[in-house]
């Protein structure tokens, strides 16, 4: 699903990783651990396609194409979801809207159409029961006023609607009680035909999802 080559990258031309090669078979559960400051944000984050990271060598293969050089966006389209450690507050941006707005542009990639109304709402219901979200935190802006285990459970949110080939999740577990990171990780287990690469800290949580390969991240290296 993701293969990554002599991977190098900078900052402000600060080299923060370096030559970093690694491998994360279709449908793993993969744990990438190290101390704090070691690259595991910056490397998701290059992954996912944040600009602020400049690629100075190696290559990023996703499912067999070659995504060093695309757009956030397109990596957002062809399948590459991120559930950051810090996320927007976007005042005025309902989660209703901003999910139709994705589940739109997504169908619009996938099929030329917009989807259906009735489909999205039977399936964000859907989801939303299983989730065990409040109807009425789909009228609020996205993250405004909500508290760091509801802006997890928001992250399940948009991540089960978009179903995604790939997932990274930075520290899902930070700022979750022991319900949510129960829930995120059953969540995980239940979609099998996602890839998932997570970062944590807390040994109880990585027990919960059962990772299927793992790397550790050293200044920059792979060291595992």
């Amino acid at each position: 699903m993701l293969k990554i080559q002599n991977l190098s990258v900078s900052m402000d031309g600060k080299i923060l990783l370096n030559n970093i090669n690694l491998t994360i078979p279709n449908g793993a559960r993969f744990l990438l651990s190290g101390h704090n400051g070691s690259g595991k944000t910056t490397l998701v984050q290059t992954i996912a396609g944040n600009p602020e990271y400049s690629v100075i060598g190696g290559k990023i293969i996703f499912n067999g194409n070659d995504i060093t050089h695309e757009n956030t966006t397109t990596r957002a389209l062809i399948g590459i979801f991120l559930g950051a450690q810090n996320v927007p507050e976007i005042p005025g941006l309902s989660v209703l809207s901003f999910l139709k707005h994705s589940a739109t542009a997504h169908a619009n990639f996938d099929t030329g159409h917009d989807i259906l109304m009735g489909e999205f709402l039977t399936k964000l219901e859907s989801v939303r029961q299983q989730l065990n979200i409040p109807k009425e935190w789909l009228n609020r802006s996205v993250n405004v006023g909500f508290s760091g285990g509801e802006r997890k459970r928001l992250m399940l949110l948009q991540m089960v609607m978009t179903a995604p080939k790939f997932a990274i999740l930075d520290e899902p577990d930070s700022g979750a009680d022991m319900e949510t990171q129960k829930l995120i990780a059953d969540t995980i287990k239940q979609m099998p035909d996602t890839t998932f690469l997570f970062i944590s800290h807390q040994p109880t949580f990585t027990d919960m999802i059962k990772p299927t390969g793992n790397a550790v991240l050293s200044n920059g290296n792979i060291v595992l």
